[in-house]
């Protein structure tokens, strides 16, 4: 699959087919941009993404988050599994309604364990949520590969 960077993710076509159905579906999620450094996703703020007090929940920035940390950690280890073993989310701002985007980034890798990050914004720029993830490499193909 070639993307905006120009490089191709042959791996991404069999994770985009796998995530139909699935909460990444449900929740609305698309994959934007993504390169070799950055994934980016977006998602447009719907109302049953809203807590009781009428804003985005936390769980739906943690949710994104971790899906668009898992995505290029996922791209980084092609044809092994990965799961998130650590999850640091931090709030800074409510919003109840427009387009949410998210960018993540590797931070660190190493043989068992990789570290990612992730920024939730509005369209306009605003910082509503961040977030980093340490993930786990298992010694087991992804289902289906």
């Amino acid at each position: 699959m070639e993307h905006a960077s120009g490089g191709s993710f042959p791996d991404l076509e069999r994770l985009e087919r796998a995530a139909k159905n699935t909460f990444w579906d449900f929740i609305g999620c698309e994959i934007v941009d993504i390169n070799e450094k950055q994934v980016v996703v977006a998602f447009d703020i719907q109302p049953h993404h809203l807590n009781l007090i009428g804003i985005l929940h936390g769980g739906m920035h943690a949710s994104v988050i971790d899906s668009a940390m898992g995505i290029i950690v996922m791209l980084a280890r092609p044809g092994v599994s990965v799961v998130t073993v650590g999850l640091n989310m931090n709030y800074v701002a409510p919003s109840s309604e427009g387009r949410v985007v998210v960018s993540a980034e590797l931070i660190h890798s190493s043989r068992k364990l990789i570290t990612a990050q992730a920024y939730a914004r509005k369209e306009n720029g605003d910082l509503l949520a961040f977030g980093t993830g340490t993930f786990r490499v298992l010694d087991k193909p992804i289902p289906g590969s």
